[in-house]
């Protein structure tokens, strides 16, 4: 008997936590993005065929406390005063449902939630047009990557989720942006 664990469903979250100890930093992050109570199993960075993006809050009621998630995970933590960090997480799912998009994990310093989350949605997307036959030149831009990618019709939809904060002396400050799996 085998057992085929893909994903049916799932959700993007963020969050943000600040502590005098980074453990109960990071965990305060996890609290915010309301992923605290579950087990968190990193995987890599395969969107499943059929797979569909969900509010946060309706996958949230489908989780027991203590259960085991398979997630996409970004963290950043900081104990610098004034010092910006950033994750995120991109995604890009191909117009043929049938086949596998990409999700990518980003985290970043001194960049805003807007070009921390532009990154990490183009490179999901980046990863997905090398399987989808977009071809590219060496000096090809973002911006005309993505004009690409849109006329080439293969990819549907690209998003991100970013979570940035500025570090405050005398604490630790981490963010984190997941995709959270269901099955």
């Amino acid at each position: 008997m085998s057992i085929h664990l893909v994903p049916k469903e799932v959700f993007l979250t963020k969050g943000l936590g600040r502590h005098k100890e980074k453990l109960a930093s990071f965990e305060e992050a996890l609290r915010d993005a309301k992923i605290a109570k579950y087990n968190l199993v990193h995987v890599s960075s395969i969107f499943p065929p059929h797979c569909k993006v969900i509010p946060r809050q309706k996958g949230i009621e489908k989780l027991n406390d203590g259960q085991i998630l398979h997630c996409v995970l970004s963290r950043n933590a900081i104990n610098e005063n004034h010092r910006l960090i950033a994750s995120s997480v991109g995604l890009a799912i191909p117009k043929d449902r049938s086949h596998y998009g990409y999700i990518s994990e980003h985290h970043t310093y001194g960049e805003t939630d807007e070009k921390t989350g532009d990154y990490a949605e183009d490179l999901a997307a980046l990863m997905l047009s090398t399987i989808q036959g977009v071809e590219f030149g060496g000096e090809t831009t973002w911006d005309q990557k993505e004009e690409i990618w849109k006329l080439s019709g293969k990819i549907v939809r690209a998003a991100n989720i970013t979570q940035s904060a500025i570090g405050m002396e005398g604490v630790w400050t981490t963010t984190v942006a997941a995709a959270v799996f269901l099955f």
